[in-house]
């Protein structure tokens, strides 16, 4: 009789993630752009495909992810002897000969991929970039890989070095399609003539709508879109006289508003954010430009407004003991202090130095007298104090502007509200920046090397975009079926918007039992599964194949 054996295998989201890599051609255009040595043990592709799939299930360093495969390949056993060969040298060489390849070209082709397989509108793509902290010196730098330098960090630490990472994604399902990565000194407005560039050739068309933040809004980056057929939407810097001109005329006048659209405020329950707009006209180069009142916005000027001049009496009030003594003895000392302290408020807030005096005997000095005499002469004692109110008549003046923000475009076929509506849909690009620092935790990069560092980004571009898949396919087949909502979280909680980070977690406890009888597999069975389980399958357009008909070398991308 033959030795009977049971393995458990980790399966959980593996399947789905390699669905859509297969849909992606992923592992196709690797082997394709980044072709193995006759002699190595493993294809590059194979190694790419896992570190990939790594970030988008279980984000590890390159020395982890050995131990991370061996819960796929080999299950609950002392000895890693299918993910064996998948150690960090052979990863960090697959890294090493994806930076050498084409690599725009093959981003290229995965996304074009996309766009067709899953039938991605590309009428609206909005762009925006982040920064990328590493923590280290980076003393040695590639001459040819990109370059980790000091910059404007959005992850506030200065003192670290960074990368630049922009993002386009389209506005069906807000799945990105292209990525670049800056030097970490780069300015954002320099990115934009390129990026529109490559956005044109990959989607073959110009008349799309391109969409970004303020950085946008210079006269060369509009020009260079309009003269070339293009769109686009962007907002105007306070500093830019479109914008001062009109918050001056607003104080002093009364506009005409029309009702945009209202929605539910995003963080607060119970209240509504209304929109307004109001056509100012053109520029002198014909662009339109779209003032937007928002109440959420207003009630939020008015209230920082308020801090400010409450933070602003309270300072001033602090202040008042220590007059009179030290560096605030005159006028000029007690006005610079006031001025500090009403530097953001001074409009708002009247100061005035108060003073009284009173007549002092002061004796003469014995070295400016005869000896012997006591002689006095007359002082004054000057004692300086603060009175201050707030100015109601300029606070009502200003209070004008709460709410505002100026957009320009030069679309004349949409009405503005539909332009704030596209314009709105920039946030849902800044989502996707926090999955990808969040959920896909793209920093700390465990990487010594800028040449591995740029190319496991590309690694991350894929997985951002198989996660905006998985998530756009689910929610749109969810209203589909009119399904309001599925109960994925812990403890069977509900959610509306199910989201990667969800679904992978639902789907932690998914595992394969296999029964062997002299180390050959007799029986296999997917424990786990259930019709819940089936269900998320299904919405997220994953065969119910993937996950019944495993094997055991099922992990594997070689062998689809």
């Amino acid at each position: 009789m033959g030795r009977i054996e049971a393995q458990f295998k980790q399966v959980d989201v593996l399947p789905m993630v390699k669905h859509y890599m297969n849909s992606l051609g992923l592992y196709q255009l690797f082997k394709k752009y980044v072709p193995a040595p006759n002699n190595s043990l493993a294809e590059h592709a194979e190694s790419l495909c896992i570190i990939t799939a790594n970030i988008v299930c279980d984000n590890k360093p390159l020395y982890k992810i050995q131990e991370w495969l061996a819960q796929y390949s080999d299950g609950l056993t002392n000895e890693s002897v299918n993910a064996e060969k998948f150690n960090d040298d052979r990863l960090g060489r697959a890294l090493s000969a994806l930076f050498k390849a084409d690599r725009h070209s093959l981003m290229t082709e995965a996304s074009c991929n996309a766009i067709k397989i899953h039938n991605l509108l590309t009428d609206e793509i909005h762009n925006d970039s982040t920064t990328i902290t590493f923590k280290g010196k980076y003393a040695n730098p590639d001459p040819v890989a990109i370059k980790l330098k000091h910059g404007h960090n959005k992850d506030f630490r200065p003192d670290c070095k960074q990368i630049v990472f922009g993002l386009n994604i389209v506005a069906d399902g807000h799945v990105p399609i292209s990525y670049k990565a800056y030097n970490g000194n780069t300015s954002d407005d320099t990115t934009h003539i390129p990026n529109w560039n490559e956005l044109r050739s990959l989607i073959n068309k110009e008349d799309f709508i391109y969409i970004a933040d303020c950085k946008l809004c210079s006269s060369k980056n509009l020009d260079y879109i309009d003269h070339n057929n293009g769109f686009f939407i962007t907002i105007i810097p306070k500093n830019h006289k479109e914008s001062t001109g009109f918050r001056e005329y607003i104080q002093n006048n009364d506009v005409q508003w029309s009702d945009a659209f209202e929605v539910l405020h995003s963080r607060k329950k119970n209240e509504t954010n209304k929109y307004k707009t109001h056509e100012a006209g053109k520029n002198k180069k014909g662009y339109r430009i779209i003032w937007v009142h928002s109440s959420s916005k207003a009630r939020d000027d008015k209230n920082r407004r308020m801090k400010r001049i409450d933070n602003a009496q309270k300072a001033l009030e602090e202040l008042m003991p220590r007059l009179n003594a030290y560096r605030l003895k005159t006028p000029k000392q007690i006005k610079a202090a006031v001025d500090k302290i009403c530097k953001d408020v001074k409009e708002l807030i009247d100061v005035k130095i108060t003073s009284g005096r009173k007549q002092i005997y002061k004796r003469i000095p014995s070295t400016k007298r005869q000896p012997g005499e006591a002689v006095y002469e007359n002082k004054w004692s000057f004692k300086y104090g603060l009175e201050w109110k707030i100015n109601e008549l300029n606070t009502l003046v200003i209070s004008k502007t709460d709410g505002l923000f100026p957009l320009i475009t030069n679309n004349h076929i949409l009405d503005a509200a539909e332009v704030l509506i596209m314009y709105k849909r920039q946030s849902y690009l800044e989502k996707r920046m926090y999955t990808k620092k969040t959920i896909l935790e793209v920093a700390p990069v465990f990487l010594k090397k800028e040449s591995r560092i740029e190319a496991v980004l590309l690694l991350y571009f894929f997985a951002l975009m198989i996660v905006s898949l998985i998530e756009r396919n689910i929610r749109m087949n969810m209203g589909k079926e009119k399904i309001e909502k599925l109960p994925i979280l812990p403890q069977g909680m509900n959610t509306k918007k199910p989201t990667w980070n969800n679904i992978r977690y639902f789907c932690r406890n998914i595992h394969l039992a296999l029964i062997f009888k002299d180390k050959i597999p007799i029986q296999t069975d997917v424990k786990g599964l259930s019709q819940l389980h089936e269900k998320i399958c299904e919405l997220v357009e994953v065969p119910k194949t993937a996950y019944k008909n495993l094997h055991d070398g099922w992990w594997l991308f070689e062998d689809t």
